[in-house]
């Protein structure tokens, strides 16, 4: 009898199974995206609301880079976790992903990180109340929208955050893609998303004091879109004289640059695979010369 229940659980999943494939790929760009943002806006709100109490920015940078892992253990298989539109952009530039995916993939990876940040709110609605007295504002000693968008110090211009955000993406997309080339020395694919996830926490670590390391156009305006309709305002766009726009637009640029100067400097040069069907020629004429030595022998053993 279990089994019996068991087989008709199978078979509802089998009937429940989306077969379109771009919806499979969007469900799961949602979901990956979630976790990410999950991980990271949940440490932000205990470092915050804490006072550092429990936890200091480092956990921050860590927390995002086990988001990263754990999304991509998740969704790598259903969509190829890109969780961050300027990957998809660039992948888009590379052949890896179809121009028309571009858009659908852009779409769900903010709308799984808007769900992120609305689960985290609810998660630390108490401390963040708490923290801000009640009164949730994006300036100030207790400021809160920090917790879920990227902002940059005071003393930063928007030129420096620009460079420092096209930087930051161009590394990692630089660092990225030879994990997965072929011709290169890719990462056994199981290993791949610990690698990319250290990778993330280097640029954190290094490349995270001006504004934050968004370098992720989804992972920023998500969460953002979440405080604008959660209470903080329209100032979440406008403070810092409109500094929304620079996370939106440097990583798209920066992941279109990262791998520009991955194929011109690296790609390009990179020996080419051997063909299978010369090898096969030179498998054959090997086997050819050796059957005509072992005729010669036996004529000679004959005379």
């Amino acid at each position: 009898m279990p089994i019996l229940k068991m087989s008709r659980v199978k078979q509802a999943i089998k009937k429940m199974k989306v077969k379109n494939e771009l919806t499979r790929q969007i469900l799961g760009e949602i979901l990956g995206t979630f976790v990410l943002l999950l991980f990271g806006c949940a440490a932000a709100a205990q470092v915050k609301t804490s006072r550092e109490t429990k936890g200091i920015f480092l956990s921050v940078n860590m927390a995002f880079s086990v988001g990263v892992m754990s999304a991509m253990y998740l969704c790598m298989g259903v969509s190829g976790a890109h969780l961050n539109p300027a990957v998809s952009l660039s992948f888009c530039m590379l052949g890896e992903l179809a121009w028309i995916k571009l858009l659908p993939y852009t779409l769900a990876q903010i709308l799984g990180a808007y769900l992120a940040a609305g689960l985290v709110y609810l998660i630390y609605h108490d401390a963040i109340m708490e923290f801000s007295g009640g009164v949730l504002t994006v300036l100030g000693p207790n400021e809160t929208a920090s917790i879920f968008a990227t902002y940059p110090s005071d003393m930063v211009s928007m030129q420096t955050s620009f460079l420092d955000q096209v930087v930051g993406t161009a590394m990692l997309m630089l660092c990225i893609l030879p994990l997965n080339d072929q011709r290169n020395a890719p990462a056994p694919k199981g290993l791949l998303p610990p690698v990319v996830a250290t990778v993330v926490l280097g640029i954190s670590v290094s490349m995270s004091a001006n504004c934050g390391a968004a370098i992720n156009p989804a992972r920023d305006l998500g969460p953002r879109l979440f405080t604008l309709t959660a209470g903080w305002g329209t100032e979440v766009f406008t403070c810092y004289d409109y500094f929304f726009w620079i996370p939106l637009v440097a990583p798209m640029v920066g992941g279109v640059i990262g791998s520009i100067i991955y194929l011109v400097f690296i790609q390009w040069h990179l020996p080419e695979p051997e063909d299978d069907s010369e090898e096969l020629n030179d498998e054959t004429k090997a086997m050819e010369h050796n059957d005509k030595k072992d005729e010669l022998y036996y004529k000679m053993s004959a005379l």
